[in-house]
C-alpha cells in the first residue's frame, strides 16, 4: 500500500479482499457504497451516488496516486481517469442452475448478476440496484421495470414497493 494517495474498492468482497491481502497501512480509502465501507471498518469517502461517477465527482483533485482494488473484470472508469493502478482481487464465476428458478420478479445487485440472469433467458422482469446493473441487464435481453434510486439494499427494496403494484395480477 505504500506509495499510494488512495485506494479505490467498490464491494464488499473487493474489500474483505484487500484487507486479507493487504500489506502495510491502508491510504485514504474510498468506497462505493455503506456495505463496502462497512466491510472495510472505514472509508475516508464514501460517494452520495454509488458509482463509479459518483465516486468521481467527490473526490479531491488531484487525487494523487490511487490503487483501484476490485473484481477482475470490474469496469475501469476509475482506472481511465484518474490513470490509476488496477488489481484484481477476486473472480466473479458464472453459475448456471439445472434447474432455472421460478417467481414474479428478479433483484439485480451487480452487472455480473445480470448478465448471468440474461443467459437464463426467463421471461422474468427484474429490478436493479443502479444505472450499471441496468445498463447490463438491458443488454442481456432482460425486462428492468425499475432501477434503485439509491444503489444500496434500502433502495433495491424500495424500488420493488414501488414497482409491486404493477406486478399484481389484474392490474
Amino acid at each position: 500500500m505504500s506509495g499510494y494517495d488512495w485506494v479505490v474498492v467498490t464491494s464488499a468482497n473487493g474489500a474483505r479482499e484487500l484487507l486479507r491481502r493487504a500489506a502495510g497501512p491502508l491510504p485514504r480509502v474510498a468506497a462505493i457504497g455503506r456495505a463496502t465501507a462497512a466491510a472495510l471498518g472505514r472509508a475516508d469517502l464514501v460517494p452520495r451516488v454509488a458509482t463509479q461517477e459518483g465516486l468521481l465527482a467527490e473526490l479531491p483533485r488531484p487525487a494523487g496516486r490511487v490503487l483501484f482494488a476490485g473484481a477482475e473484470g470490474a469496469r475501469r472508469l476509475i482506472v481511465e481517469e484518474l490513470d490509476a493502478d488496477f488489481v484484481p482481487l477476486y473472480r466473479t464465476r458464472e453459475l448456471r442452475p439445472a434447474h432455472p428458478p421460478a417467481g414474479d420478479l428478479c433483484l439485480l445487485a451487480s452487472a455480473s448478476a445480470a448478465r448471468a440472469f440474461g443467459r437464463l433467458g426467463l421471461d422474468l422482469p427484474a429490478v436493479c440496484i443502479g444505472p450499471e446493473t441496468g445498463k447490463a441487464a438491458r443488454a442481456a435481453g432482460v425486462d428492468v421495470v425499475a432501477e434503485a434510486d439509491t444503489h444500496d439494499t434500502e433502495g433495491l427494496v424500495a424500488a420493488v414497493v414501488r414497482v409491486a403494484p404493477s406486478l399484481e395480477p389484474n392490474s
